[in-house]
């Protein structure tokens, strides 16, 4: 998820901490808890992404595919982050390690933000259509929710919404101005339906009317609004993945379906952009798909599905749009995987491999002839030196490799 999600998501977690502890006895001793328990939250529900610092290790793109939600977006690493972030508040925030040294309650509210934290931003990460492998080095496969969009303003204007009406009365209506005003603007650009709109406004508003009881409401409002709309979510891609397989059925009634990676649209249940993954063992090929469908085709065709995310102009009720299409040779591919070290790396990350003109491109990210942050220059980099170190992820598509299971 997008940095803002992470931020949000951990103050609210500090609050969230600070109010479920008995209050200290020093309202000073008090004020210095809270801040730290929200600094807490806030640093924790961003450390996993400092990986970013190891991107330099490769060259690019393998840099950035090898190393971002790599080693520090997995448990056996998490606890190490904890004790980091424990570690410089004691030492650069003098009240925090008296508070540390005088209360227990203190103490312990802090390490359990710290590892929530931690723990709340791989599962927020793991919600989505890139994927986090948490249980490394004992379980090294990729795990996708293919669940909501890697920006979502649902997470947004809930936490956002919350934390807002945590705070004095005079610095409540900024960050709930700025949240509308940036909607609105995402909705002219065409990146959110207009009708997302109104799910935004009913998650800020339901929040609000918490506010009035309480603070804690408000706050707990707020998660329950986050996790009604997985909730929702689940459904719709279930639904979806049906609606494909039907699809695929008669689309190409000899291949077997391996895989269908779905990205959500933002704040958006009904739109659904899709790939699909097959193979036919007796053609020896593969096929890769890419579209978008509408769940509610009469209420919502595809061509109002936002373009900005892949949708594709249409009838007034169509549901399903196919975008582009790409077969390969399996031969071809593992011979590929073996002789080019370069491309045998990339495997390790690609979940939808599309080979064209040289270049290696997971079409969960964009088309052939529009290279992006996973586009692979495999023909350019053979017989360069091989990339190393190459971290032993799972290969999502060891299926077609050959090689078993990822």
């Amino acid at each position: 998820m997008d940095n803002l999600t992470h931020s949000l998501v951990g103050l609210a977690l500090g609050e969230l901490v600070e109010r479920a502890l008995p209050a200290e006895p020093d309202p000073m001793r008090g004020r210095t808890r809270r801040r730290a328990l929200l600094t807490t939250g806030l640093l924790a529900s961003n450390f996993p992404d400092l990986d970013l610092i190891l991107t330099p290790l490769l060259a690019p793109p393998l840099g950035y595919l090898m190393h971002h939600r790599g080693h520090t977006h997995t448990l056996l690493w998490g606890l190490p982050q904890v004790a980091l972030l424990l570690a410089l508040m004691w030492l650069l925030w003098p009240r925090v390690r008296r508070l540390l040294l005088e209360s227990r309650t203190a103490r312990r509210g802090l390490i359990a933000t710290g590892v929530l934290g931690i723990v709340l931003h791989m599962g927020f990460d793991g919600l989505n259509v890139y994927g986090v492998h948490p249980f490394h080095p004992f379980d090294a496969r990729w795990l996708y929710g293919d669940l909501v969009f890697i920006v979502e303003p649902v997470f947004w204007t809930a936490f956002g919404t919350a934390m807002a009406m945590v705070a004095t009365r005079r610095g409540r209506w900024p960050p709930l101005v700025l949240l509308a005003a940036a909607f609105a603007a995402f909705a002219w650009m065409g990146f959110l339906q207009w009708g997302s709109l109104v799910l935004l406004a009913g998650v800020a508003g339901a929040v609000m009317l918490a506010a009035r009881r309480s603070g804690t409401a408000a706050l707990v409002t707020a998660v329950l609004a986050c996790i009604g709309f997985i909730g929702v979510q689940a459904l719709g891609a279930h639904l979806a993945r049906a609606q494909i397989r039907a699809e695929l059925a008669q689309r190409d009634p000899g291949g077997r379906v391996l895989d269908l990676p779905l990205s959500a649209f933002p704040s958006n249940p009904l739109c659904w952009a899709f790939a699909t993954v097959s193979d036919d063992a007796g053609a020896g090929s593969y096929a890769v798909r890419v579209g978008v469908l509408s769940l509610a085709p009469d209420l919502n065709p595809v061509s109002q599905c936002p373009a900005r995310f892949g949708g594709q102009p249409g009838g007034r009720t169509t549901a399903l749009a196919w975008r582009m299409e790409h077969t390969g040779s399996l031969a071809g591919l593992r011979a590929l995987q073996r002789n080019n070290c370069h491309f045998d790396a990339w495997t390790r990350f690609a979940r939808v491999p599309s080979l064209a003109g040289g270049n290696a491109t997971d079409l969960r990210f964009g088309e052939p002839d529009q290279p992006n942050f996973s586009t692979l220059p495999y023909a350019r980099l053979a017989g360069q030196p091989c990339p190393t170190p190459v971290p032993a992820w799972g290969r999502p598509r060891a299926d077609l490799l050959g090689l078993g299971a990822g």
